[in-house]
């Protein structure tokens, strides 16, 4: 019997956000079906429903629950007017709008009980935002099995086992593996599509979590890496990975191919791309992974790739993307009684990280008289806060001058395998901008010298991208 092709797909939430877009998705599907043995769904939420939810539970908190009807109404027409618009039979549209009512009820349980205690835990709010895909994958299994497609709707708690840390939780492999080739692979072999939630697992207990920022496209990996399946396509609202933001740069255009060590560098500086957690599975499994548009789905996208080129060039580009992170403040500790003091830098973090803030950028003088890091412009005050409370006595004995933030920045990166390989590039990314009237006012490059990180004033953000990006034409 030849090998069984195996294929998981998973939709972002514009992808499944309205009945035009579920007509799309289910279009793919069919087509997927032509072309692959076994195919795997899986889904988000639809667009907009995560934040309702949360925001509902935030409110709930503080003790309000008066905006709850509203966010009711808005739950039930969203995915009632996609049930109504496209499943014809009018038992299966009963039976899933009644499916979705349950959820968008329990909800509403939820939210009082969260004003009740006055606080929502992190296994509360696990609970709140899971609904969103929970109602999904009832809308879309019914929406295609309507359409003949045989599928089945299965929540990812049944299958996905993880650990108790509520909002981030990591799964146990061993424990997964087991489950779902148990569950998905006998539907498979039938010719059943199972249709899935992503985003979601529960602990060996049963307790729902949720696997963090990024965690359907993290789903559709671990289900791709533990089946194990061929490729995983993830379905969003671009043509794959784009060189910068088309909003900047309309000549913006999509790469036909990124290694992952590049797509990392993105996703962390900003770019929209796949959150670095979902591509650990599918790169250790070998897996292919493409990300694709649904609304254009004739697009070939871009292809994640292992690595580039022996030359170390992909496609002749040493500078592939540019990416801006908005909205930064850049602190500065200063003073020449830190020089040679050991554990300033140490002290200093671990007052940024007390307050829960990540950092994106840290640059150092190598006078050691000054460490300047870059961090979100509205946790900059309570950073600042915590600085003056660490370095009181410095500050207070004048070996420290002063910590202060600047107004607001923007962190701009450069990202490229090839740049590792090719002298000059710092100096041409700096050419240019200087070319361009552009001041830099900080500079941070990674060790793993695919990426070069420079900070500019709010006001220069668009012209530092535009410049950068004519040197993508240009390389």
């Amino acid at each position: 019997m030849p090998e069984q092709k195996t294929l998981i797909m998973k939709f972002g939430g514009t992808s499944v956000g309205s009945a035009e877009a579920l007509v799309s998705a289910i279009q793919i599907i069919r087509d997927a079906k032509k072309d692959w043995d076994r195919v795997v769904v899986v889904t988000s939420a639809m667009s907009g429903v995560t934040n309702l939810l949360l925001d509902s539970a935030a409110s709930a908190s503080h003790g309000k629950v008066d905006s709850l009807p509203a966010a009711e109404s808005a739950l039930r027409e969203k995915h009632f007017a996609a049930a109504d618009a496209l499943i014809k039979n009018e038992k299966l549209r009963e039976q899933t709008k009644a499916e979705i009512n349950a959820l968008i009820l329990s909800l509403v349980d939820l939210c009082k009980a969260i004003a009740v205690l006055g606080e929502a835990s992190p296994r509360a709010m696990d609970a709140v935002a899971s609904l969103g895909e929970r109602m999904s994958v009832y809308l879309l299994g019914a929406v295609v099995n309507d359409a003949g497609i045989k599928a089945k709707a299965i929540v990812s708690t049944e299958f996905v086992v993880t650990n108790a840390h509520y909002q981030n939780a990591h799964p146990d492999f061993k424990a997964t593996t087991e489950k779902t080739r148990g569950l998905l692979n006998p539907l498979m072999d039938e010719g059943i599509i199972p249709i899935t939630t992503g985003f979601i697992g529960a602990t060996p207990e049963g307790a729902i979590t949720t696997l963090g920022r990024g965690g359907s496209d993290y789903s559709a990996a671990i289900i791709g890496a533990v089946l194990p399946a061929d490729d995983v396509w993830i379905w969003t609202d671009v043509d794959g990975v784009m060189t910068t933001d088309p909003r900047i740069v309309p000549e913006a255009v999509t790469l036909p191919e990124i290694n992952y060590s590049e797509i990392a560098e993105l996703a962390y500086y900003g770019a929209k791309v796949l959150h670095p957690k979902t591509i650990r599975p599918v790169l250790d499994a070998g897996i292919g992974l493409r990300i694709c548009n649904t609304f254009n789905p004739s697009h070939p996208g871009t292809r994640l790739i292992a690595s580039i080129k022996s030359n170390g060039k992909v496609e002749g580009k040493v500078i592939k993307a540019v990416t801006a992170i908005r909205k930064q403040r850049l602190i500065t500790i200063e003073g020449r009684g830190m020089l040679g003091v050991p554990g300033v830098a140490a002290r200093a973090f671990g007052a940024v990280a007390s307050t829960g803030t990540s950092v994106p950028l840290i640059t150092q003088a190598s006078s050691e008289q000054s460490i300047c890091f870059a961090v979100p412009s509205e946790l900059a005050p309570t950073v600042l806060s915590s600085l003056e409370k660490a370095f009181a006595v410095e500050i207070e004995d004048d070996d420290i001058d002063r910590v202060w933030a600047t107004e607001d920045v923007s962190i701009i990166t450069v990202v490229g395998a090839g740049m590792r390989h090719t002298p000059g590039v710092s100096g041409r990314v700096f050419s240019k901008l200087g070319n361009d009237g552009v001041n830099v006012l900080a500079i941070a490059q990674g060790s793993s010298e695919v990426s070069i990180s420079l900070v500019v004033d709010a006001v220069d953000t668009e012209n530092a991208v535009k410049a950068l990006h004519e040197l993508i034409v240009a390389s």
